[in-house]
């Protein structure tokens, strides 16, 4: 099963984080990232033993959590 070559090419534009840098850009605790990764509050691609974190999940966790707040 192949991807199209639009996907691929999407794929290819994701910006990928790791967990200190996502800590790092919430101003959170690395283990604070490990919890919304493990609950399913933000998005994570496991990476051999160590989890990657498109930018863009980022991004989209913390606009729904301001508007919760708002």
């Amino acid at each position: 099963m192949s991807a199209a070559p639009h996907s691929e090419a999407k794929l290819a534009d994701v910006k990928f984080l790791t967990v200190a840098e996502v800590a790092e850009l919430m101003r959170v605790s690395k283990m604070t990232v490990y919890r919304l990764v493990h609950a399913g509050e933000l998005t994570a691609v496991r990476v051999g033993r160590s989890f990657r974190v498109p930018e863009h999940a980022v991004h989209t966790y913390l606009r729904e959590a301001f508007q919760e707040t708002a």
